[in-house]
């Protein structure tokens, strides 16, 4: 189901998908992405507080016109402040039962539900390690991409591209973007949240909310959820863009300037 929905309902149809999809799945991320004109009101009424946060930078790899997207393909190398970073390979959307065992077997593979509100996507993915050193040359030109994926990732990424789709040498950089991320419990609340605010380039910015469950507790998660959040004064009804999409988009175009 496409990611980017248009109401905050989900169909009849679209429930019927998700309940059959979550017993197949590992995990089920709730994504609110906050409008423009409610993000500097939202971190107040949530009283989020940014030097807790946590500093992180990532990059994205594709061709200017996107192929990689195309294809459903993610490719993404992070950094995180006093930590080790991490690449993954995300393909998205994907069926669970179209997932080969194999697959579902390797280590660092899994798959998950994001859910928006009105809408829903399945994805697969495979993360590795990664050293700051590495992401960062990668990032400034001096070593290719391949150098920062796992054998498991490029198989993967290999079977989705095809022989016709853009080698990994061929790659560009798009970004980085910087990221503050800030895990917090509300009073009240079970869950655990997360809100990332990414920074673009030209000043613009894109704050997300999220918690993540147990596919089984995905209704609950989401009623919680919901309830806390419209307590706060959030907007659910706002149009949801997902913040890899909105980068691919930013960057791509940066890319494709003289």
């Amino acid at each position: 189901m496409d990611p980017t929905p248009t109401s905050a309902t989900l169909s009849d149809e679209a429930l019927v998908e998700l309940v059959a999809m979550l017993p197949a799945v590992d995990s089920v991320e709730l994504k609110l992405c906050v409008p423009d004109g409610g993000r500097r009101s939202a971190v107040a009424a949530l009283r989020l507080d940014p030097l807790q946060a946590e500093l992180r930078q990532a990059v994205f790899f594709d061709t200017a016109d996107l192929a990689l997207d195309r294809c459903g393909v993610v490719l993404r190398a992070r950094r995180i402040r006093d930590k080790p970073g991490d690449t993954v390979v995300k393909i998205r959307p994907i069926q669970p039962e179209a997932v080969p065992q194999a697959l579902r077997d390797e280590p660092g593979f899994s798959l998950e539900v994001d859910a928006l509100p009105g809408g829903f996507t399945c994805s697969g993915s495979m993360r590795h390690h990664a050293t700051d050193a590495d992401v960062r040359s990668v990032m400034q030109g001096a070593q290719s991409v391949r150098t920062l994926l796992s054998r498991p990732q490029r198989r993967l990424y290999a079977a989705h591209v095809g022989d016709d789709g853009p080698r990994l040498d061929r790659l560009s950089v798009l970004g980085p973007i910087t990221i503050m991320k800030l895990k917090w419990r509300p009073p009240d609340v079970s869950r655990r949240f997360v809100a990332e605010l990414w920074l673009f380039p030209d000043g613009g910015r894109t704050l997300e909310l999220s918690t993540k469950c147990a596919p089984g507790d995905a209704f609950a998660a989401a009623a919680e959820a919901k309830a806390f959040l419209i307590s706060h004064g959030i907007d659910l009804t706002a149009e949801q863009q997902t913040k890899t999409r909105a980068a691919l988009a930013f960057f791509s175009l940066e890319l494709a300037r003289p």
